[in-house]
């Protein structure tokens, strides 16, 4: 049982996938527009590479540079985790980078440290992107071991637009004594605490951290970078009482958004547009231009894409099973009636090699589509942030025939006003006026009681 528990911090299930299949092609259409996926390798200062992608506009805009959102990922995860948030963020005109971190993936080195040694690997991150002049402000968004990477690094660099931050936990310590709670596993407090301290002298030993030193909330009162915090509320794995904590000590601008859900279940469709606001505001892209937003007559689908590299977090629960199923995508016509861009797509990433589905749901998780109704009574658009123009273009001139009806409609409003009101509305409207008089008359009076109250109030104490 420790051994598993050692496994749980620093040796979780490791996702080994195909970079061909289970991340977005070298070229893909998103959003009715030409992206391109670049595979780079970095490396940390412990000497391991680190496998990452960076997801952008094919051809990149020249003399434009344009901001970036690293993803993080969690501690069984990899960079096709990010696939979801480039969907949502690239056609806002925000690039997506993401990588393996060391111990996870395809990257180099043995373990993960749930986000002490990933927070050095997202500094070299960080300062590639700084170096290419094609990127302006940058955003993190990291979900459990990656919220922590997130809020450990922006505690040290204050340049970073923002960051989102979905279930975190608020320090190691107390998340291994509440799983011992959680798995029900029956021992002694102090038998527990003797056992925690063994594991803490092995890990050190091999991962070469301290687990008292993860703790989220020595940095949270220090780090004032805008953050949006995300929690499932039935998360049993990492608790949303963590997130809670963060946030109350947490010094920056700050959100909170709970949901339905557990720690590896799929975020709802608000969650996701909400996100994609956030960054929209703090990283600030340029407008997209109208020539990419006209004459679309498509929109990319995403119903039966198989990405579902990562693995369930929960190392009880995990299986290290290769998925089947090959990376297809459809290009759909737009339904009738339809004006404006959409992208529908569910997001159930996190599920384990056994249950590799894809970012496309079953029909009881149905895509929360966009839609954008021409009569007006009701426009949603679920991915972009900012909405682009229309598609279709309505004919500046109506006909004739809509022309007579609009003045006809005109004469007899006209006609309406001029009538004569009946009695009964000409005395509901003089009580009406004959009660606020009389507020306005009690108000005056009782304004200087309040006063005098207050003065002889003031005089005996």
């Amino acid at each position: 049982m420790i051994d598993q528990f050692i496994n749980f911090v620093i040796r979780p299930p490791r996702a080994d996938y195909n970079p061909e299949q289970y991340l977005w092609e070298k070229e893909f259409t998103l959003a009715g527009r030409q992206f391109k996926r670049q595979d780079l390798e970095l490396t940390n200062a412990r000497g391991h590479k680190l496998r990452c992608s960076h997801y952008m506009p094919s051809p990149f805009p020249e003399e434009t540079p344009l901001p970036c959102v690293i993803y993080c990922h969690g501690n069984s995860g990899c960079r096709a985790d990010a696939n979801e948030a480039a969907v949502i963020l690239l056609p806002s005109n925000i690039t997506v980078f993401t990588l393996d971190f060391s111990g996870s993936g395809l990257s180099d080195g043995d373990y993960v440290s749930l986000g002490w040694h990933e927070r050095d690997d997202l500094k070299i991150v960080v300062s590639y992107l700084r170096s290419e002049r094609q990127i302006s402000r940058i955003g993190l968004w990291g979900r459990s071991m990656g919220a922590v990477t997130s809020l450990l690094y922006g505690a040290e660099d204050p340049s970073i637009a923002g960051m989102v931050l979905d279930s975190a936990f608020s320090n190691l310590f107390d998340l291994m004594m509440e799983l011992v709670d959680v798995y029900k596993i029956r021992l002694p407090k102090f038998t527990v605490k003797m056992a925690v301290q063994y594991m803490r002298r092995v890990i050190q030993k091999k991962a070469k951290f301290d687990i008292m030193d993860l703790n989220c909330l020595k940095v949270a009162p220090k780090t004032f970078i805008p953050a949006l915090f995300g929690h499932a509320s039935e998360d049993k794995f990492i608790q949303p009482h963590h997130s809670d904590l963060i946030f109350k000590s947490y010094a920056g601008d700050k959100n909170v958004i709970k949901f339905d859900g557990d720690h590896n279940s799929s975020r709802p469709q608000f969650y996701y547009d909400s996100v994609s606001i956030f960054f929209f505001n703090v990283l600030r892209p340029p407008q997209i231009s109208s020539a990419c937003s006209s004459k679309l007559e498509k929109y990319y689908d995403l119903g039966d894409l198989k990405v579902g590299a990562g693995m369930d977090e929960d190392p009880m629960l995990s299986r290290n099973i290769r998925p089947d199923g090959d990376e297809q995508s459809n290009l759909q016509d737009k339904p009738n009636g339809q004006s404006d861009e959409c992208c529908s797509y569910t997001s159930s990433n996190r599920e384990s090699w056994g249950r590799c589905s894809s970012l496309g749901g079953s029909d009881e998780e149905s895509s929360a589509d966009c839609t954008a109704a021409n009569n007006g009574n009701q426009v949603t658009l679920d991915v972009l942030a900012t909405p682009l123009k229309s598609t279709q273009q309505k004919s500046s001139d109506p006909p004739k025939e809509e022309k007579k009806k609009q003045k006809k409609q005109k004469k007899q409003k006209k006609r309406d006003s001029t009538t004569p009101k009946p009695k009964h509305e000409k005395l509901e409207k003089l009580e009406a006026l004959s009660k606020r008089l009389r507020l306005c008359i009690l108000k005056r009076q009782v304004k200087p009681l309040e006063r005098c109250h207050l003065f002889w109030m003031e005089a005996f104490s």
